[in-house]
């Protein structure tokens, strides 16, 4: 693949800064922390935010927007994004009603959201997307990664979210969706605040 890079320490900031100059009216960005999120916050709406390292585009912050995430939070190149940034888009998007942390199965990413889920003092939950069956034993790789459930997850959950779901029934709207050939088998929430679930995936 190809692609034009000015700065390889800008690269992240440059491409955010073009994503949201090509859509100002959908979404914004911040930097010091960095976040992308929703132009206007949406009150009385359970606030969906994910996040990892840049290389993985569109997601996440190519899915921000209504019926999908309220907010996310870009690493550098393969590299977690922080606590700060998580903390930082929590706050620009609480509606008020719950923050929803969805976390890819990656060991800085799972470290860094259960940072921010520690010092975060509103009411909030978090999900752990386990997914990628294909390639659990796989000698290139470290485990189930949650690549591709995660997509299925902010965009099942998202619309559920945006039609006033709580927490709750917006992760339980997840329960039968099915990916042939690396079919997810979803585990139901628990309502309880704090409380990391794990959504297990098993082949079809």
């Amino acid at each position: 693949m190809k692609k034009f890079v000015n700065d390889i320490d800008d690269v992240m900031r440059e491409s955010l800064s073009g994503l949201v100059s090509a859509h100002p009216e959908l979404i914004r960005v911040e930097f010091e922390p960095t976040f992308v999120a929703r132009r206007h916050k949406t009150p009385g709406k359970v606030a969906l935010i994910s996040g990892g390292g840049s290389g993985h585009e569109p997601l996440h912050a190519g899915f921000v927007g209504r019926g999908m995430l309220d907010a996310a939070c870009p690493g550098q190149v393969f590299t977690s994004p922080t606590p700060d940034q998580m903390l930082a888009a929590a706050s620009a998007v609480d509606g008020g009603k719950r923050i929803l942390f969805i976390v890819r199965n990656y060991a800085g990413d799972f470290m860094n959201f259960q940072m921010a889920s520690e010092m975060l003092h509103v009411d909030h939950a978090t999900v752990l997307v386990n997914d990628d069956v294909a390639v659990e034993n796989s000698t290139h790789t470290t485990g189930r990664r949650g690549v591709a459930g995660t997509l299925v997850v902010e965009k099942v959950v998202g619309a559920a979210a945006e039609a006033g779901a709580d927490a709750a029934r917006a992760l339980m709207s997840v329960l039968g969706v099915e990916l042939c050939g690396e079919g997810p088998a979803l585990t139901a929430p628990s309502p309880r605040s704090r409380e990391i679930q794990c959504l297990k995936l098993s082949s079809c």
